[in-house]
């Protein structure tokens, strides 16, 4: 019997040896497969807190749940809190920049970037926002200016080198690209490259998939909050997304996407959890076509990271061990939208507020509404919902707290464990077989 077992374990061996070598060529080389597209959500201002304040509101697990696999720290080069210039630019670049930088050094120089990569490659690049498209986020990626103020110049950057732009803007593509009066706008010039240019959510709606170069932009800034909108001439951002997809899908040589989902990061500056919770939904809803396109492809990596934490928000506060977000369902609009329905002396708040949230104002809250500076009076009313649905708020800009990363597709993997926000891009260029900065 001792001979036998020695015998057979030895023949276990051998077989052992020579398969192994063959099963971890396999894997190796599977690792190494270049990505072909890579889709990059960033739902901005977007942390734990809002995770976990958007799960309760929904009341289940969230469509992307299953795909969380590390966190991030979202310091920039001069500040352990971040602004979204910054933050983007470090992931887009791999490189950290001076708060309000876009694409460039803390000294100035110019940074490639990973949609530039992309682009250098023979891939589509596209950028979808809800903002204004030469907004923080989506600038970083297509351009390169000291101040992210400078949005004529950003507009101007975008359109040499972005296939797909949807999102909102309008303004900044209409003012001359000099100084010399003679000189075309942005759009004019856009449309001349041969962009076809979308004004509308049907027009959105009707593109056919063979245009190879799209310039939608719904608004003259940025688009009407979802839970805000009276009617349907301004797209989704899932059907942003899907155009988005559709368009880029044609280029046999792959993607670079960037969608973000930017009013997150605005109801977090104003204290207003209806609004965030309802653009969390909206972004969510995104991400579910973003996955089902990824999963039916095959080829696509998707990655979602938001950029930094807005406003600090707490799940429950106020002193007690309660949370009740589900009350947020209730409210039919953001605070800015009540505010407008004010009249002059705010004598209808109680009217107003219970009319559009379910809420019943106390007179000592009445009088506070009534009494509140002009700016302050959609604040003032967030912290009477958020109080209500015990969600606390510590700041009216960012924090430093890290953010968390979720992954799915091929090489999804990479983007495990504590990351900073440079390594992001840095990843991505390595799966897509691109060259970014080697600052």
């Amino acid at each position: 019997m001792m001979y036998n077992f020695k015998k057979s374990s030895i023949v276990f061996f051998c077989l052992l040896m020579i398969v192994l070598p063959i099963d971890l060529q396999v894997v190796e080389a599977e690792e190494q497969d270049v990505v072909e597209n890579v889709i990059l959500m960033i739902p901005d201002g977007f942390s734990t807190s809002y995770v976990t304040s958007y799960r309760i509101f929904k009341g289940e697990e969230l469509v992307f749940d299953p795909f969380l696999i590390g966190m991030m720290k979202t310091n920039s080069a001069n500040s352990w809190v971040t602004d979204s210039a910054a933050a983007a630019t470090a992931m887009s670049t791999g490189v950290k920049t001076n708060n309000k930088m876009i694409g460039v050094t803390p000294d100035g120089q110019i940074l490639k970037t990973i949609l530039e990569g992309a682009k250098e490659s023979g891939r589509s690049t596209g950028l979808v926002t809800t903002v204004s498209i030469t907004d923080a986020t989506p600038a970083a990626f297509g351009a390169h200016v000291i101040s992210r103020k400078d949005q004529t110049e950003i507009a101007k950057q975008l359109i040499t080198k972005v296939d797909v732009l949807l999102g909102g803007g309008k303004c900044h593509f209409l003012s001359k690209t000099s100084h010399n009066d003679e000189q075309a706008n942005t759009l004019e010039v856009a449309k001349a490259s041969g962009y076809y240019y979308l004004e509308t959510r049907d027009q959105l709606l009707n593109l056919s998939g063979s245009e190879e170069k799209v310039l939608g932009l719904f608004a003259e800034a940025e688009l009407t909050p979802v839970i805000d909108k009276r009617t349907k001439e301004q797209p989704s951002l899932e059907e942003m997304t899907t155009a988005a997809i559709q368009s880029l899908h044609t280029n046999d040589k792959g993607f670079f996407l960037m969608i973000e989902g930017g009013q997150i990061d605005r109801a977090g500056h104003v204290h207003d959890p209806v609004w965030a919770m309802n653009e969390t939904k909206a972004f969510e809803e995104a991400v579910e076509k973003v996955l089902d396109f990824a999963k039916e492809n095959g080829k696509t990596l998707v990655v979602i990271a938001g950029d930094h934490d807005t406003g600090g928000m707490s799940v429950s506060g106020y002193d007690e061990y309660v949370a009740n977000v589900e009350l947020l369902k209730e409210a039919k609009a953001t605070g800015n939208y009540i505010a407008s329905k004010l009249n002059y002396k705010r004598r209808n708040a109680a009217n107003i507020i219970k009319e559009y949230t379910g809420i019943k104002l106390t007179k000592k809250e009445a009088k506070q509404i009534k009494k509140a500076k002009k700016k302050e009076v959609a604040i003032a009313i967030n912290h009477m919902i958020s109080k209500r649905a015990y969600i606390g708020w510590t700041t009216h800009v960012h924090s430093g707290t890290n953010v968390p990363i979720y992954a799915f597709g091929p090489r999804s993997n990479l983007f495990s464990g504590n990351l900073d926000n440079t390594d992001i891009p840095k990843k991505i260029a390595e799966v897509m077989g691109v060259q970014i900065s080697d600052k």
